[in-house]
């Protein structure tokens, strides 16, 4: 996977900038921004500019405007010479503030291209880190289905076939809300977060046997759509193995791990008469549970160890022993 980049005329039109400098034999429209941090001009002033260089984005606003018109003469134009110098790619003033003449003049000395917006320095600074940490941060496109269940986003995976679209759209049909089917493009926002979409040409989408490809938003709603969701777990179907033995406690924790975060991951053995999407349905409320310190085992052994002539070792023996009498 080749690095990752936005371009400067996107992210111009996307926070709706204006250019303030416009050069012939350059233009902003194909450069590409790989940094995911954005810098404020006010610690360059200071004397910290030796960061800066070019794909970098500074932003100003009133703090630096103060600042500079305590400067005077030679002091001004050579902090201001220092800072572009290290032709940083591009400055956005905020506030609508309009940059003061020697601004503009280093500027188009090195070529660094210019902006304006309205918004304050704050609000654009986390406009625009948002954007660059959603465009820059790794992503990949997994085979995979994914809904949203009262706000747990679910992926689900298994073999072709398997009914994954089916229990999609048993879901959907249930109130819960569609993201993708088939392929979902996952994102890593953070290092323990991980948010999945739709690639952007299969979207509202859904291909069901029998029937054939389905517009969702058409059919129920623009409600049942989602664009993009936290992912919270992963669901995957299997065929049912009667020889094999599945986990009827949930005493051990699964893990599968998407780059580099760790997703609560649970199997699904399936065979005729199973009701797959209240399954997952319940999957995703219990996960829910679990994250915040009341998954069901744990409160049943809490409860049978209350029991005067039962210790909690032998609690957790009789659990096992009912659960193991209860056999498909």
């Amino acid at each position: 996977m080749g690095k990752l980049f936005i371009t400067l005329g996107e992210i111009v039109r996307t926070l709706e900038a204006y250019p303030i400098t416009v050069y012939d034999d350059k233009s902003y429209e194909d450069i590409k921004i790989d940094c995911d941090r954005v810098y404020r001009l006010g610690l360059e002033l200071l004397g910290s500019a030796s960061d800066l260089g070019p794909g970098k984005l500074v932003v100003t606003g009133v703090s630096e405007k103060d600042f500079l018109e305590k400067l005077f003469g030679e002091e001004k134009k050579l902090v201001l010479d220092d800072v572009f110098s290290n032709r940083f790619e591009a400055l956005f003033v905020t506030s609508s503030i309009v940059p003061e003449e020697l601004i503009v003049k280093y500027a188009k000395k090195y070529k660094v291209f210019v902006f304006g917006t309205k918004d304050k320095s704050s609000a654009f600074m986390s406009e625009l880190s948002n954007l660059l940490e959603e465009r820059l941060e790794p992503t990949i496109t997994r085979p995979a289905g994914f809904v949203s269940i009262y706000g747990e986003g679910v992926l689900i995976t298994g073999e072709s076939g398997v009914g994954k679209s089916e229990v999609s759209l048993e879901l959907i049909h249930r109130g819960h809300k569609f993201v993708s089917d088939d392929l979902t493009e996952i994102r890593k926002i953070s290092t323990k977060t991980l948010v999945g979409s739709s690639p952007g040409n299969i979207s509202q989408f859904i291909e069901v046997r029998g029937i054939g490809i389905v517009n969702i938003q058409q059919l129920f709603g623009v409600n049942s759509i989602k664009l993009s969701e936290t992912i919270n777990m992963l669901v995957n179907f299997e065929v049912w193995d009667k020889d094999r033995t599945y986990d009827r406690l949930g005493l051990e924790e699964k893990y599968v791990e998407i780059l580099g975060v760790k997703v609560p991951y649970v199997s699904i053995p399936v065979k005729p008469g199973k009701n797959l999407a209240v399954i997952v349905e319940v999957a995703a409320m219990n996960n829910r549970l679990k994250r915040v310190g009341l998954g069901a085992y744990n409160a049943l052994i809490g409860d049978l160890s209350d029991i005067s002539d039962l210790t909690p070792h032998l609690a957790k023996e009789a659990v096992f022993v009912w659960n193991r009498q209860d056999e498909d």
